[in-house]
């Protein structure tokens, strides 16, 4: 059993900076990839990047476009943690983030490919 708790939502303006962290209690979390999601009031959740499975390369990462080139997704083994820098906030960035864990290794953007969530933080980016 996985579980993961994100922190490090909040308030922002436009153009700031937050980091959100993923933390799970599995120890074989490096074994798992993390996905990260985000929900705007009234709309789907909509994938916004996912971090590979740790392997002997290292790992891998992968971005919707609409945050490509401003937000970086890392994982740190030590600390059973994924991290999502997110850069030049933008007000459409305002949603509920989840993150989700997944040992199923298909495409990595459908929300249904993941087996574990977390319960989410909020991010509010005013203009």
């Amino acid at each position: 059993q996985v579980q993961l708790v994100e922190s490090g939502g909040g308030l922002a303006q436009a153009g700031d900076s937050l980091r959100l962290s993923c933390v799970s209690s599995g120890r074989t979390f490096s074994t798992y990839r993390v996905g990260w999601f985000r929900q705007a009031p009234g709309k789907e959740r909509e994938f916004v990047s996912f971090v590979s499975a740790i392997t002997r390369n290292g790992y891998s990462t992968y971005y919707s476009d609409s945050v490509k080139g401003r937000f970086t997704i890392s994982r740190d083994n030590a600390k059973n943690t994924v991290y999502l820098q997110m850069n030049n906030l933008k007000p459409e960035d305002t949603a509920v983030y989840y993150c989700a864990a997944t040992r199923n290794y298909t495409t990595g953007y459908s929300m249904r490919e993941y087996n574990y969530w977390g319960q989410g933080t909020q991010v509010t980016v005013s203009s």
